[in-house]
């Protein structure tokens, strides 16, 4: 049986401190919640190494660093309400709920909610809640929010999104462009959200967060 308590201990050490996250909450939660288990059971074997892991239907679990990194430019609080967009197999979300007041989790897969919510609940995290639905919906009745985290790869967000976030709100994501990409952190300011890069980063573009290709004459 893998020690999978001593391997969180060394994604820690040797991916998430050496790229500069020092914030003992965010090492407190990566260093308590399962990584293992929020992934297929195929997987769990790979599930510290520092590569993202398939969950299926073309979503990933993006790497523990730069997981790390994300949340340390949201810098989720106790008291802070916060919409994640592609919940996945719930990892992220159980990182946010170790790290917030409260989360709502939205999945468009099916079988990737039910995942998370089994897994979540498994592990007593009480306060996350999935929604299966439309991610580039948001989930405006739910907030506004003070944060919103995308674990996964737009090429735009849309204005329905950054309504729902408060004023001086942070949101991240991974912005595409082909095959390149960065992690950006958003400020709102007068309704509108500066971004600004983090670090370079890939991830495949989350479904219905693609540019539609405009026609021209």
């Amino acid at each position: 049986m893998p020690d999978f308590t001593q391997r969180r201990i060394t994604m820690v050490d040797t991916q998430v401190r050496p790229s500069d996250v020092t914030k003992l909450t965010i090492l407190d939660a990566m260093l308590s919640v399962p990584r293992e288990t929020y992934v297929p059971d195929a997987a769990r074997d790979l599930a510290y190494m520092d590569n993202p892991i398939a969950l299926g239907g073309d979503r990933y679990l993006l790497d523990p660093r730069a997981i790390a990194k994300m949340l340390d430019a949201i810098e989720p609080t106790p008291q802070d309400l916060v919409l994640e967009i592609g919940a996945g197999g719930g990892y992220t979300t159980a990182l946010l709920a170790y790290l917030a007041e409260a989360v709502v989790a939205l999945e468009s897969d099916e079988d990737l909610a039910r995942d998370a919510e089994t897994a979540l609940s498994d592990h007593g995290v009480d306060n996350a809640a999935v929604i299966q639905g439309d991610l580039v919906s948001g989930s405006a009745k739910h907030g506004p929010f003070d944060a919103v985290a995308i674990f996964g790869g737009v090429e735009d967000v849309p204005a329905e999104i950054i309504d729902q976030l408060k004023e001086n709100g942070r949101i991240a994501a991974i912005f595409m462009d082909g095959p390149l990409g960065e992690a950006r952190l958003g400020i709102k300011s007068g309704g509108q959200v500066s971004w600004r890069m983090i670090f370079n980063a890939t991830a495949t573009v989350l479904p219905g967060f693609a540019n539609v290709p405009s026609f021209e004459f």
